[in-house]
């Protein structure tokens, strides 16, 4: 293959990480808290040697994904009516205790485990300000959360949910669907606005995914049938040299 095929093999390396990625996206429309990513382009300049053209000609251009960008808009808030289910107003992340360490999510559809503990979508408590989990006892019942994050019931307050923030989200590293790790430290959110009742929806549209998910496979396809085309184009001219040779 010459490097013309190899550009074009490029792009569809690329275009084939881009499609996985809207994929993505489009499967976790429905998710809470889902924040959609995008794929990062640029150019990966290569000089030709032994070529005698002039100088603007001397470069290849290949395509590379150098990264990838995480959408933090937030997403539609739905009214579920489940008094566990939270939502951040502002921007924030819930704080989970997991076995690999704290973990931080937008996702707040809460749930109480077998051990009463408010606990999200895999199992991982949230944390208080003070690192613990919010162990709602058997004989609580109404279980209310302010607006500062305070949980209480009729007995009392148990404890505040922990919200923080950072200062570069984009640096946030996915694990799973939902969950964000950092190397960075969190910053706490002085006044948070949590509301209960309310969860957070993904902030994926989906109709444009799709337009986007079509556009990327025909590109995909175009890309193809150029190196298909190519390769017959330097079949062809090899045949042509080797007839007048003979």
């Amino acid at each position: 293959m010459d490097t013309t095929g190899y550009v074009a093999l490029s792009r569809m390396v690329a275009l084939q990480r881009q499609t996985d990625m809207t994929a993505h996206n489009i499967a976790n429309a429905n998710t809470p808290g889902f924040k959609a990513s995008r794929m990062l382009f640029s150019d990966y300049l290569v000089n030709q040697r032994r070529v005698d053209q002039p100088t603007a000609a001397r470069t290849v251009q290949f395509v590379q994904d150098r990264g990838t960008h995480r959408e933090m808009r937030p997403g539609a808030l739905q009214t579920t009516g489940n008094p566990l289910d939270v939502a951040l107003a502002d921007d924030g992340f819930l704080v989970f205790d997991t076995p690999r360490g704290e973990r931080y999510s937008r996702n707040g559809r809460l749930t109480l485990d077998a051990d009463g503990r408010l606990v999200g979508p895999e199992g991982f408590p949230v944390l208080t300000e003070g690192g613990e989990p919010i162990v709602i006892g058997p004989d609580e019942g109404q279980i209310s959360i302010a607006t500062d994050g305070t949980v209480g019931t009729e007995n009392g307050q148990i404890g505040r949910i922990r919200v923080v923030r950072f200062d570069d989200p984009q640096a946030l590293r996915a694990e799973g669907v939902n969950l964000y790790a950092a190397d960075a430290e969190p910053l706490p959110v002085e006044a948070p606005v949590v509301m209960q009742g309310v969860v957070e929806d993904s902030n994926v549209q989906s109709v444009v995914e799709l337009t986007m998910l079509m556009a990327q496979m025909r590109e995909f396809q175009f890309a193809s049938q150029f190196i298909e085309r190519e390769g017959e184009r330097q079949t062809q001219a090899i045949e042509r040299l080797t007839r007048r040779r003979g």
